[in-house]
């Protein structure tokens, strides 16, 4: 047990690590098309350390409580996320289900910290964040779902496992229409354009991160690349096959990532009953109709 904690812990240092370095180096891409320098590819991390130097503002204990519940939440959640087939902390654990109820917990941690704060922005960007999370996870859940039915398994590995068997094409390409709904699912997830209504700083200061400074503001750092690290990463095990080598894993993670951060560049913002209102017409739509015909018809690529 001791030392499935540890490589649980090693998981999530790797998830930050993976994710705060492909982040930068997405920002020195994004900088290249828009003809600048952008900033080196480890300044994310030069923000972080020196954030957490600082001293922050504390608005009571809620608020400070609710940071760490939320790091804590995030934490917790990645040390069961498997790396590849042979990489898992913790075997037969990483089930899909158990992910969806410990990423809650970091969501409401910072629902509660952020309301704490007394600041009506941050209120209002909390509002947004579940608001928007309600909307893409319902047809992402369907899509999942109708995986679950397909391969036999809820386990991540089992998943992956199914899709690498030798006559079996990735997820992405036997279920298309399901692959489209979980990609656009995991722009709302990732908070990318046309879906960065919770932070929108143009309208409502950043939102949730209106009153963080300091330590507190470098430990929501931390949490957002721990989050982007386990919903990536859970789109590469689900649509594309996962990985049974980390180099495998380091390429499909770095794709998917990319491509979403280069859509998210040449898009707009929606407003938030925008995004509730596409989530539920087309997404849903086109889940709804790729589960009926994936388990009713029985048509798979």
């Amino acid at each position: 047990m001791i030392l499935n904690i540890l490589i649980g812990i090693l998981v999530a240092l790797f998830g930050f690590v993976l994710q705060t370095s492909i982040g930068g180096i997405n920002r020195k891409i994004v900088g290249r098309m828009q003809k600048r320098q952008g900033p080196k590819w480890y300044q994310e991390f030069l923000d972080i350390f020196k954030l957490l130097s600082k001293r922050s503002i504390s608005h009571g204990w809620i608020f400070d409580f609710g940071v760490i519940m939320a790091l804590g939440g995030i934490i917790a959640t990645a040390m069961f996320m498997p790396i590849t087939t042979n990489i898992v902390a913790f075997e037969g654990y990483d089930n899909f289900f158990i992910f969806v109820y410990l990423l809650a917990v970091g969501m409401l941690g910072m629902a509660m910290s952020a309301s704490g704060s007394g600041n009506p922005w941050a209120s209002i960007g909390v509002m947004r964040a579940l608001t928007t999370m309600l909307a893409y996870e319902v047809p992402f859940l369907i899509v999942v779902l109708t995986i679950i039915n397909l391969s036999g398994h809820s386990s991540l590995t089992e998943i992956m496992l199914y899709q690498q068997q030798a006559g079996n094409n990735i997820f992405l390409i036997a279920l298309p229409i399901g692959g489209i709904v979980g990609f656009i699912a995991l722009m709302g997830m990732l908070g990318k354009k046309p879906f960065e209504t919770y932070i929108a700083p143009a309208e409502i200061a950043s939102g949730p991160m209106v009153e963080y400074g300091g330590k507190q503001l470098g430990m929501l750092f931390i949490l957002h690349e721990i989050s982007v690290f386990i919903e990536v990463s859970l789109f590469v095990h689900l649509f594309l096959g996962g990985a049974s080598n980390i180099f495998e894993f380091l390429i499909k993670y770095f794709v998917v990532y990319t491509v979403a951060n280069l859509i998210s560049n040449v898009n707009g913002r929606f407003k938030i009953d925008q995004v509730v209102i596409f989530f539920y017409k087309w997404p849903l739509f086109m889940a709804v109709t790729q589960a009926i015909i994936a388990i009713y018809f029985g048509w798979v690529i």
